[in-house]
């Protein structure tokens, strides 16, 4: 994706980009014949799914490394997998009642994995040791996807 000027018709350069701490994503562009700036700045769950297919925002610190494309799309050790089960694979996950998983099955298949874990996490940073629909709800709350 880049980013045109409309006034000057020319592609415009990273700038700069912050990670504020609450999940968020900010990123500024700048014209360099106009000067004119803009931004974009995503939520928790945008950030995520960035994050989650590799894209890199504001360009390259290092140029690319050899098969580096392959070695990113392969997926090796993750201690973070779920079993079909509802349970964490590593036994110290909470579980899911029936209603959590059915509710989670609406939820489209490219991000159940993603969403999953959002909910895993929340129930672990709050000691909570089974996830049920009420936990959705409150984690969506207080996590800022309520229009998601």
């Amino acid at each position: 994706m880049k980013f045109l000027c409309i006034n000057c018709d020319r592609q415009m350069v990273f700038e700069e980009r912050q990670l504020p701490g609450d999940g968020t994503l900010a990123a500024a562009f700048r014209c360099p014949e106009c000067g004119r700036c803009v931004a974009i700045l995503t939520n928790p769950m945008e950030t995520q799914l960035v994050a989650s297919l590799g894209v890199k925002i504001g360009g390259r610190t290092v140029p690319a490394q050899p098969m580096e494309t392959v070695r990113g799309m392969v997926v090796t050790g993750r201690d973070n997998a779920f079993a079909e089960d509802g349970k964490r694979e590593t036994g110290n996950g909470p579980t899911w009642t029936a209603e959590a998983q059915e509710r989670l099955a609406r939820v489209p298949g490219f991000v159940r994995g993603m969403v999953k874990r959002i909910y895993g996490d929340y129930a672990r940073d709050h000691g909570i040791a089974e996830i049920t629909p009420t936990v959705m709800d409150t984690a969506r709350s207080e996590l800022g996807l309520e229009g998601m």
